[in-house]
């Protein structure tokens, strides 16, 4: 029995592109990929970011100078108000009467001065008094009455009167130089008490400025840190812009080197769409010839060698 085979063959140019697919896919893969080109990378800080931790640093403690200075106010202020004390009590001691001769009575602020004149002016008084008590003498040695009653009566009359007039004047020399010595008191008292103000006045006043110092070093640390703020809400913005470039670059880089590949998938898919022909093989079978078959084929053989014009019609 005689056995035939037929392979049918996809077309040529199929095969050349699913040769050449290979070819190249297998030199794309050989190649590694360089992945440091799109690896995730991290933005450096913003130069305002750096100058927020900077001044973030320094401003530590840079409320400790006005602390202190605060603290040393605070002192002072103490001790000067421990010095309104005795103005308070010196006032205090010239709240009285004044009596007595002691420190704080109205006779200590007399003029010591007051006597010598009170001396001097009675003494004035006496000398004038002599004279009027000589003119009335001598007016009346000039009547011829020198001696008489009515000259009796006349200088007793002027004695009187002018003994009532120089106990008038030392008793109102001794009230002026009294009220000079109460007023003096008195000022004295007030001026005690301005002294006590001025005092407390000086302390509070320090003590102000130490509360204005307090206030300065709980502002330094309010206005670095909105500073602060400020710069790093800046330069994050900033940051964050310079992370969406790289993140970008490494994006773009990635696309870039998946290309190839991208393409190359591309080119399997448009070879797969063509159509996977694949060849095919057929197989007939054809019986052996019978020896009659095979003399009668012989002799046809032998025939047509033997007389080339058999089996042709004549003309």
């Amino acid at each position: 029995m005689a056995i035939t085979q037929i392979s049918t063959l996809p077309q040529q140019f199929k095969q050349d592109l699913q040769q050449d697919y290979g070819q190249q896919l297998a030199g794309l893969t050989s190649i590694p990929l360089d992945t440091s080109q799109y690896a995730p990378s991290v933005a450096a800080q913003d130069p305002l970011q750096t100058q927020a931790a900077s001044l973030a640093g320094s401003g530590v403690g840079a409320y400790q100078p006005y602390l202190t200075q605060a603290a040393t106010q605070g002192t002072q202020a103490i001790g000067t108000m421990a010095g309104v004390s005795p103005y308070i009590s010196a006032a205090a001691g010239l709240t009285g009467t004044g009596a007595g001769t002691g420190a704080g009575s109205i006779s200590s602020y007399m003029s010591p001065y007051q006597s010598q004149v009170m001396d001097a002016s009675l003494a004035e008084f006496d000398r004038q008094a002599a004279m009027r008590q000589q003119g009335i003498s001598d007016a009346a040695v000039g009547v011829g009455g020198y001696g008489g009653g009515r000259h009796g009566v006349l200088e007793a009359e002027y004695q009187t009167q002018s003994d009532k007039n120089r106990n008038l004047l030392h008793q109102q020399m001794l009230n002026q130089g009294y009220g000079i010595g109460q007023q003096a008191r008195q000022q004295d008292l007030m001026n005690q008490l301005t002294l006590g103000g001025a005092q407390a006045g000086l302390a509070q006043g320090q003590m102000g400025l130490g509360q204005y110092q307090q206030g300065l070093a709980s502002l330094t640390p309010q206005l670095a840190g909105a500073d602060i703020g400020t710069l790093s809400q800046i330069g994050g913005v900033q940051q964050q812009q310079s992370q969406n470039v790289l993140d970008a670059q490494a994006q773009a880089n990635q696309m870039a080197a998946m290309e190839p590949y991208q393409r190359m998938g591309v080119y399997g898919q448009g070879v797969a769409q063509l159509g996977q022909l694949p060849g095919s093989v057929s197989t007939t079978q054809t019986a052996d010839p019978t020896a009659l078959q095979t003399a009668l084929g012989w002799t046809s053989v032998l025939g047509g060698i033997m007389n080339p014009n058999l089996g042709q019609t004549k003309v």
